[in-house]
């Protein structure tokens, strides 16, 4: 059997894409390092931040092959901060059949990617061809430099600034004003975007922000949510696991609880009942650390009151978010496939 590090090594080159020999980055400074997170993230004590993946942009575009077009729209002039919309292709546009809206939230482990990055606009791309969907792929501010909960406050000024283009709100985007149907609202996101999906569907069922919005349903892909106590056989992957432990501790050093924050652990969470929406679907994959963490949430939630049917859906033999590094697997297109069923059912 391989080793516990060296399957977590495996575990952590998808997000890289790298082969296992590439999987351990080298040092290139002389300068002492703060914390390291590789693949992820290396901090060093001057200040100096280096992220290894999720940093290039793809831009806004017609895509040629589905047809999607796409824009980015800002919606925080105070903290510049901005989204990119997807618009499906449509033959014959009809005002009385409006499309799902699809609210998405990148992973990234709170420190890289954005809504911009190739990995994202292929993936939204290829999700809202298949499903119809107006979709808000939502960029909010990465940490260190602006530790959690900054990254919840981002999203949740998207979802304000979405929602005020339902009926009788302000929003002035053509796009979601035309097209969006805000009675078939969708949240979905993997890994930490996940989590942040997650935590935004709470504060939906806490706040009912408008009487003219229904969120319909949720999807989380592989999600990012930790705890204290160890669950299932998380000790098989000590390496991976802790490696998700750091991403937590450094992204939210003034967390009060660390890794019982109800903000990872939802186990912990008083008002886990709260979850606005009926439906959720949970894609949690067989090789992951998180996978343990994934049907823990489905176990919790339907324990805590909360009225609504949640599906957990593990995929063997993969690695998390595995379909975002290998799109083109049969396993990823099932998954889209049913990622298409479900923002249309």
């Amino acid at each position: 059997m391989l080793s516990a590090k060296i399957s977590s090594l495996i575990f952590f080159s998808i997000f890289t894409l790298h082969s296992l020999s590439e999987a351990i980055s080298p040092t290139n400074s002389t300068e002492p390092i703060l914390y390291d997170i590789y693949p992820f993230i290396r901090v060093y004590k001057n200040g100096t931040i280096q992220r290894f993946i999720g940093q290039d942009f793809a831009p806004a575009s017609t895509d040629p092959t589905a047809g999607v077009h796409s824009k980015d729209v800002e919606f925080s002039e105070n903290h510049n901060l901005s989204a990119r919309l997807y618009l499906p292709k449509i033959k014959s546009p009809n005002p009385a059949q409006k499309l799902p809206l699809l609210i998405y939230f990148h992973g990234g482990g709170f420190f890289t990617e954005s809504a911009f990055s190739p990995t994202y606009h292929h993936h939204l791309n290829s999700l809202v061809a298949k499903a119809k969907v107006i979709a808000v792929s939502v960029n909010y501010r990465l940490a260190p430099e602006n530790p959690l909960p900054i990254a919840y406050q981002d999203s949740w000024l998207a979802l304000k600034w979405t929602f005020s283009h339902s009926k009788g709100g302000k929003g002035k985007d053509p796009w979601l004003r035309n097209y969006a149907d805000f009675g078939r609202v969708y949240l979905g996101g993997d890994s930490a975007g996940a989590n942040i999906a997650h935590q935004m569907s709470i504060r939906v069922g806490s706040e009912s922000p408008d009487p003219d919005i229904k969120l319909n349903g949720m999807f989380l892909n592989c999600p990012f949510f930790l705890g204290k106590r160890a669950i299932g056989n998380e000790s098989a992957y000590a390496y991976a696991e802790g490696l998700m432990q750091k991403l937590w501790v450094y992204a939210y050093p003034n967390s009060r609880l660390g890794l019982d924050d109800p903000l990872v652990n939802p186990g912990m969470d008083p008002g886990l009942k709260m979850v606005g929406c009926k439906r959720v679907l949970v894609y949690v994959a067989g090789n992951d650390v998180l996978r343990f963490r994934g049907w823990y949430y489905k176990e919790k939630l339907e324990n805590s009151g909360w009225d609504g049917e949640v599906k957990v859906v593990e995929v063997e033999g993969e690695n998390h978010v595995f379909n975002l590094v290998n799109p083109n697997s049969s396993q990823a297109m099932n998954m889209l496939n049913m990622l298409g069923y479900f923002l249309n059912h």
